[in-house]
């Protein structure tokens, strides 16, 4: 039997292409101004479509009213680092040796900074 306890307190959305999921994100700890988010795609820019990005912000944002997003990532991915600085994340604090590899960094998305609200169309 799969255990799914875990993930009670969990949503996700994922972009799907050709029948393989090709992106995604997953929130959790959602406590009404913050959430935090887990972003991850295949290797190269194809799957950011304008739709997508919209998608995996309006849902926070929108939907559920946060004024934030935090995103946690460790200070060794060079590549989720850049692909979260591109999004608009912003550092906010470094948990020093808290990852195998070393330092997690916190960044964050405030909801009046993200450009990624406006006309999904546009």
């Amino acid at each position: 039997m799969l255990d799914t306890d875990g993930w009670a307190n969990h949503t996700a959305i994922g972009l799907e292409r050709h029948g393989e999921i090709i992106a995604g994100v997953v929130y959790e700890n959602y406590t009404g101004p913050n959430i935090f988010a887990h972003i991850a795609g295949i290797p190269g820019r194809r799957w950011m479509t304008r739709q997508f990005l919209y998608a995996i912000f309006h849902y926070p944002f929108v939907r559920l009213g946060v004024e934030r997003i935090t995103a946690p990532v460790e200070a060794s991915n060079n590549d989720a680092l850049k692909l979260n600085r591109n999004f608009g994340f912003e550092n906010e604090a470094v948990l020093r040796g808290a990852m195998p590899s070393g330092d997690l960094i916190l960044m964050v998305m405030w909801k009046q900074k993200c450009r990624f609200l406006g006309d999904i169309h546009g």
